[in-house]
């Protein structure tokens, strides 16, 4: 966390850090250092555990969830907690009716047109995602995935079929460099803002430490390409070697003349235009 929050200040960054419950339990700390300098605090569930995905559980668990984990964050940090982004960005249709609910007002969870196949836990029902709308938009109440009027803005995590996000990041280092100018033409052509994820645990060198693989699938092809595959494959470029990587990126967009801002800042300055996108 000092590492990248270090990077932000360097370059007068603002982001939006999103915890799990089960993390900001744990190391509160950590959400008071992003909070104390002015990133914005968002809800990542309750937990990461697979049976705690939001496409899997039933309405009143969703709710309980993030009541959960909103109330947590906001006795940690002192400051509204109104924007959710699922783990594993798994979500159900009904997760924009508990996210309003429960009093949330932004999700970054429907990475458009991004395509995981067997990659990530939960990406047959991800295969939605290929529809949904690119722009952020404002969502059905009683459907995430589609446009509607609701008082819930969706921005989605950018992508290309490929995931724009630290793990790609370190895996292909080069295409990543050509995926990001592929990102900047469009954002050229439509104004669409570009959300990078990144998780301060790649920062981290666990390379060497010993890992158990659990089996989160029955499906052979399923173990063998989002256990297996994945787990072997997150752990290139961990550590020093992505810091150096993200601020390569980082510096891409600074001398583009962009502008590096919170979920809720981008939506309090664009809120009006939203429903016209």
């Amino acid at each position: 966390m000092p590492k990248l929050l270090d990077l932000y200040a360097k370059y007068g960054i603002k982001a939006t850090f999103f915890y799990t419950g089960y993390i900001a339990k744990l190391y509160p700390e950590v959400v008071k250092m992003a909070a104390n300098l002015g990133h914005e605090i968002g809800s990542h569930g309750k937990s990461h555990l697979k049976e705690n995905g939001f496409d899997i559980m039933p309405y009143e668990k969703q709710v309980k969830h993030l009541e959960y984990s909103k109330k947590l964050l906001e006795d940690i940090s002192g400051k509204p907690i109104i924007s959710f982004r699922a783990p594993a960005l798994r979500v159900s249709p009904n997760t924009a009716t508990a996210l309003l609910e429960t009093g949330f007002r932004i999700d970054s969870s429907i990475a458009s047109q991004r395509f995981d196949f067997f990659l990530s836990f939960g990406s047959k029902k991800k295969i939605k995602f290929l529809n949904a709308p690119r722009l952020p938009y404002r969502t059905n109440r009683n459907n995430i995935f589609i446009r509607g009027q609701s008082n819930l803005v969706e921005i989605p995590p950018s992508a290309t079929i490929i995931p724009f996000a630290g793990t790609t990041m370190r895996i292909m280092p080069e295409i990543t460099s050509y995926h990001q100018k592929i990102l900047h033409l469009e954002a050229k052509l439509n104004r669409k803002p570009l959300v990078f994820i990144i998780h301060p645990n790649e920062i981290i060198d666990e390379s060497n430490e010993p890992r158990i693989i659990k089996r989160r699938s029955d499906n052979v092809i399923a173990y063998v390409l989002s256990d297996l595959l994945r787990a072997k494959l997150k752990t290139k470029n961990l550590g020093e070697n992505a810091l150096p990587l993200y601020e390569q990126l980082v510096l891409y967009y600074i001398n583009k003349g962009y502008a590096f801002t919170t979920m809720q800042e981008y939506v309090s300055l664009n809120e009006g235009k939203i429903s016209n996108l």
